[in-house]
């Protein structure tokens, strides 16, 4: 009986053996497939309609050897300091007080790092400051009177962000907000506009597939103070992996953050998507998540929303809810084209 156990018993161990050698796990992690690709022949950028300067600017820094992350800051920054541009920094249209909060966020591929600021007031470049945040901190987001603090204690100048303009838009809406309550109507010389809004974004890739990301804006006019949108929120208002692609927004803040849009584009791209097509997918998406009392008669949204984006090898595209343009810099030249868009009209 003995022998027979003992029989067993090597018959058993041996089996167990063969099966364990047979689904045996190598050695630490598996290899991922290799995917190999070819980054564009020269810069590549992409912005909103309003970035043509930033995008011709960025791409000059790039071909020059400057980091993607500072090129496209540098582009942002002509419409931060334009006073006559008053959807993003000095010039901004501030909030139902009077105030301008500004709001950037931006992420840097080949470091994985990103930094952003909101609610900031009294400080022309937020962009500037949000790559402050991912240069010099451990944190991503800092906002209100702490981000001005932060922006303060390296060297930023405080300044009085309202322009003569902007003072009289602001003073024209106040003026006009309702014949309903205690304010009167007062007719002004200044075209009344409800609730105008601007924002710029531009992603970019170099010559070695290196990718970056920004947005940057003064966000809603006549905002309820403390107000933040999509602009600063990394995964919505800008997102970039160095691995697959950037993508950014301008447009309803609201809608887009609860879809994280950028973030969901990139990730339609990483699935094999154009960026065209992976912004389509994400405004579907927006279209399909958006409260009934947003939709017109015909379902469509009531408000506008525009995705810009770009893949490592180089491709770029836009799109939008109804018509609009973008800006792109390929090759050595920068232009303005209409982007793909969901529905006719306005």
């Amino acid at each position: 009986m003995s022998d027979i156990l003992s029989r067993r018993g090597f018959l058993g161990a041996t089996t167990g053996l063969a099966a364990a050698a047979a689904f045996r796990v190598p050695a630490g992690p598996p290899e991922a497939p290799a995917v190999h690709i070819r980054p564009p022949a020269k810069p590549v950028i992409v912005a909103s309609g309003n970035g043509l300067r930033g995008v011709e600017r960025a791409g000059q820094l790039i071909a020059t050897g400057s980091d993607t992350l500072d090129a496209i800051i540098e582009g942002v920054k002509i419409q931060e300091l334009d006073p006559t541009d008053m959807s993003v920094g000095y010039g901004g249209l501030p909030n139902e007080d009077g105030v301008i909060q500004l709001d950037a966020s931006c992420m840097h591929g080949p470091t994985r790092r990103a930094g952003a600021v909101g609610a900031l007031e009294n400080i022309k470049t937020p962009s500037v400051v949000a790559k402050y945040v991912l240069l010099y901190t451990d944190h991503i987001l800092l906002v209100g009177e702490g981000a001005k603090r932060f922006a303060l204690s390296y060297g930023f100048q405080e300044e009085d962000l309202m322009t003569e303009q902007t003072r009289q838009r602001w003073l024209s809406w106040r003026a006009n907000r309702s014949g309903r309550d205690d304010w009167l109507d007062v007719s002004g010389e200044h075209e009344m506009v409800a609730r105008p809004h601007g924002t710029i974004n531009i992603n970019a890739v170099n010559a070695r597939g290196e990718i970056s990301s920004v947005t940057t804006t003064s966000g809603l006019a006549w905002k309820i103070p403390g107000r933040v949108g999509d602009s600063p929120i990394v995964g919505a208002g800008q997102y970039c992996d160095n691995d697959v692609g950037a993508a950014g927004s301008t447009g309803r803040g609201e809608a887009n953050i609860k879809a994280c849009g950028a973030f969901l584009t990139v990730e339609n791209m990483r699935r094999g998507m154009s960026p065209t097509d992976a912004a389509l997918e994400t405004l579907r998406r927006v279209v399909a998540t958006t409260e009934g009392r947003l939709l017109n008669e015909r379902g469509r949204p009531t408000f506008g929303l525009n995705f810009y984006a770009l893949n490592k090898n180089g491709e770029f595209g836009a799109a939008s809810m109804y018509p609009s343009s973008f800006s792109a810099f390929h090759g050595e030249t920068a232009a303005v084209h209409d982007t793909a868009h969901l529905f006719e009209g306005r």
